[in-house]
């Protein structure tokens, strides 16, 4: 099987609520709220996209700024969303919040991992620009 083969399976509990399972074995439960015929005691799809989203970018960033030499001590990225109101209901406007602290950050050396991060790293958000106007912003803590 090639390398860039990969594989994923869920498996209905009950409900709308099913375990899923990466091709390297680990687990996430996925769920809709009760309102919408679940149990609310796991993320929806469409959440774990925006995480998806989130863990792709900061892998990138942080692994940028350690080549830079940059003292990162600690990255958050707050991912908010708008989806489309007909179906598909794909998300059409994401607007995202890089949180860092560190040592002398340097705000050019930010700027730059994110933007590689955006235009040459980052494949989930690579999909999700081809239906969604993506907003990035940085804030560098004291």
């Amino acid at each position: 099987m090639s390398k860039s083969v990969r594989t994923a399976r869920v498996r209905w509990i009950k409900g709308l609520q099913f375990e899923g399972k990466s091709g390297s074995g680990h687990r996430v439960v996925l769920d809709t709220s009760k309102q919408n015929g679940g149990f609310d005691q796991g993320a929806s799809p469409m959440e774990l996209v925006l995480v998806a989203l989130a863990g792709c970018t900061a892998m990138d960033v942080a692994d940028i700024l350690r080549k830079k030499r940059q003292a990162l001590e600690a990255l958050e990225i707050k991912v908010e969303a708008t989806r489309a109101e007909e179906h598909p209901r794909v998300y059409t406007h994401i607007e995202m919040v890089y949180r860092l602290r560190g040592k002398a950050l340097n705000p050019q050396a930010v700027a730059r991992a994110i933007e590689l991060s955006e235009t040459k790293y980052c494949s989930v958000g690579a999909m999700l620009g081809k239906t969604a106007h993506i907003k990035t912003r940085f804030e560098i803590a004291k």
